[in-house]
């Protein structure tokens, strides 16, 4: 009797996070075996091998397949890997399209799970092998470091501009660039107009000049008293 390739494997569809993971186990018929959740720890990893081993009959091989192999599941595909698993990468926009087309509105990690399998199941011949990188994941870890601190350098600048504009309304004509140093320095001595009180253009032209390596001159001095005097009094 002659056997459909795709009979010879179970199918488990991992829908993978930062603290756990679901993984849920179906046939070549898209029937559920089981499921189950366990911790993104590798201590925990083997409870998954036996899971797999008490639904898989005698003679049938376990493929796995992961959204994530570079992140969040990057430990669970090294562990599967160096057992001889076969582990396929699943573009989650082929889940998500695969869950537009169940019957339940609902989301949910063992709806997930399945999707992957189904993709897993359907797809099993084009889908990439997972290949998890160490090169390719800590590129991935720099990247979103890096976006990571753009977005809250512009969230620091957001509220710095916020701040100054409460005590400074003209302080965008103090300096060609509030990240110069010479714009730094200033703020960060003389806060509020307040802090200028007494001060003299030549007190203030000696302090500039020192800051931005006498690029300064007096001329700048006397403009940045000038805009404060035409401010008026921002204390309120």
């Amino acid at each position: 009797m002659m056997f459909h390739p795709k009979m010879r494997h179970v199918y488990i569809g991992c829908d993978v996070h930062k603290h756990q993971h679901t993984a849920v186990l179906i046939n070549c018929f898209s029937e559920k075996l089981g499921e189950m959740t366990f911790p993104n720890r590798k201590q925990d990893f083997s409870k998954v091998i036996s899971f797999v081993k008490k639904h898989t009959a005698q003679g049938v091989t376990p493929v796995f397949g992961l959204e994530d192999v570079l992140g969040n599941g990057r430990e669970l595909a090294i562990f599967l890997l160096e057992r001889n698993y076969k582990v396929k990468y699943v573009n989650p926009s082929l889940s998500q399209s695969e869950r537009k087309n169940q019957a339940s509105i609902n989301k949910s990690d063992s709806i997930d799970s399945q999707c992957v399998a189904n993709v897993l199941l359907n797809k099993l011949d084009s889908l990439p092998d997972a290949v998890p990188n160490d090169l390719h994941w800590a590129l991935n870890e720099l990247v979103t470091k890096r976006n990571t601190l753009v977005k809250n350098n512009v969230v620091l600048k957001n509220q710095i501009h916020t701040y100054l504009s409460h005590d400074y309304p003209n302080y965008k004509n103090f300096f060609f660039s509030l990240d110069s140093k010479t714009a730094l320095e200033f703020f960060k001595v003389f806060p509020s107009p307040s802090k200028l009180k007494g001060i003299t253009h030549q007190e203030l032209t000696t302090f500039l000049s020192e800051k931005s390596h006498h690029n300064c001159s007096e001329k700048k001095a006397r403009q940045i008293l000038e805009y404060v005097e035409k401010d008026g009094d921002t204390t309120n």
